[in-house]
This record gives C-alpha cells, sequence and structure tokens, in this order.
C-alpha cells in the first residue's frame, strides 16, 4: 500500500513539474507575466489569525476537560480511600467496591469520549479551514489570470526517518523560479473574513 502511494505520489510529482516547467518556459517566451502560482498550505495554517483563534479556545478547552478529568479522579480517589476503611467481604465494603468500579468507568469513558471529541472537532476545523483557503486561492487565481496553482511547503529539516518517506511523496514542487507566491495574500483574505472559528 504505501508502494503504492508513493509511486502515484512521484507520478503526481513528475506532473507537476512537468506542468511547471511548460507554464514556466511559456513565460520566459514573451508573456509578460507568470501564469503559475504556488502556495505553502502550512505557512497560511501557521500565520492566519483564524487558526490562532482556534488555538486559543483549544487551549481552553483542554484546560477545562483537565479539570473535569481530575475532579473524576478525586472521585475514584476519595471512593477507594472509604473501602479502605472497611473489612473486605462486609456487605459496606462490597457496596463501596460497586462505587468505585462504577467511578473508574466513568472516568475512563469520559477520558476516551473528550479525546474522540478533540480528535473531531481539530479534523473539522482543518478541513473548514482548508475548504476557505481552497476557496480564496481559485478566486485569486481568477483574479491576477493565473492557469495554474500550486501548494508549494518546503519540508522542515531534519526529518525524522518515519516522516521521509511521507515527504518524499507530498513535496512535489522543487523549484518555481518565476512562479506568483500567493501566500501572503491567502493569509491576508482569510485574516478579513469574519470569523470562521467554531
Amino acid at each position: 500500500m504505501k508502494s503504492r502511494t508513493m509511486i502515484i505520489g512521484a507520478v503526481a510529482g513528475v506532473i507537476a513539474l512537468l506542468a511547471t516547467f511548460e507554464y514556466s518556459g511559456a513565460a520566459q517566451s514573451g508573456a509578460a507575466t507568470s501564469k503559475v502560482a504556488v502556495v505553502s498550505i502550512r505557512t497560511v495554517f501557521d500565520r492566519t489569525r483564524q487558526q490562532a483563534q482556534y488555538q486559543t479556545k483549544a487551549v481552553a478547552k483542554r484546560t477545562r476537560d483537565r479539570a473535569q478529568l481530575q475532579g473524576l479522579a478525586d472521585q475514584v480517589k476519595s471512593a477507594e480511600e472509604e473501602m479502605s476503611t472497611h473489612r473486605q467481604g462486609t456487605a459496606q465494603y462490597l457496596k463501596l467496591m460497586q462505587d468505585v468500579i462504577q467511578k473508574r468507568a466513568q472516568l475512563e469513558a469520559q477520558q476516551e469520549y473528550l479525546k474522540q471529541q478533540t480528535m473531531l472537532e481539530n479534523k473539522l476545523w482543518m478541513e473548514k479551514l482548508y475548504e476557505q483557503t481552497l476557496k480564496i486561492v481559485n478566486t485569486l487565481a481568477q483574479e491576477k489570470g493565473l492557469e495554474l496553482v500550486l501548494e508549494r511547503t518546503e519540508p522542515s529539516f531534519p526529518i525524522s526517518s518515519d516522516e521521509l518517506m511521507a515527504t518524499f511523496s507530498t513535496h512535489k514542487v522543487l523549484y518555481a523560479g518565476g512562479s506568483v507566491d500567493l501566500t501572503d495574500e491567502v493569509v491576508s483574505r482569510l485574516d478579513a473574513m469574519d470569523d470562521i472559528v467554531p
């Protein structure tokens, strides 16, 4: 599966490079301006006000979640301490043991729920931000008469062994001399939008 993904990625990279060279050649042979542009999506996401606002809200939510889980953990500890004051096998001990088990289960369930909730919220947010970014890129391309806009995010070195192959298959634009870089304009237009933070 990985080799298939790498092959598809390599083919897409070659197509993107050929398209870049073709349009670059056209620009050099008489066109006044480049018809090819690049955008760094990672830079857009890192620099936009929208992402900063979302991160602020996410940090506040994590703080509330931790406080809630700590409250449940304290209840478990208190119930365990109460149970330890009774002799094993007595009716009171068994009743307290049931309470401890239920509280532990509630804590574990809440931990899993909050984890899944956070993952889903982050996924939906990134989809929404990416969708808005693509709309802005499309609008800018039409306004500027561009024929091709490529994603160009430079890899951050050093790269871990685990991420190296993913970088090879996702880093498509190796050189874009003469291309217009729309990244700053995309950030500006995102920042100018009404809040899209959920």
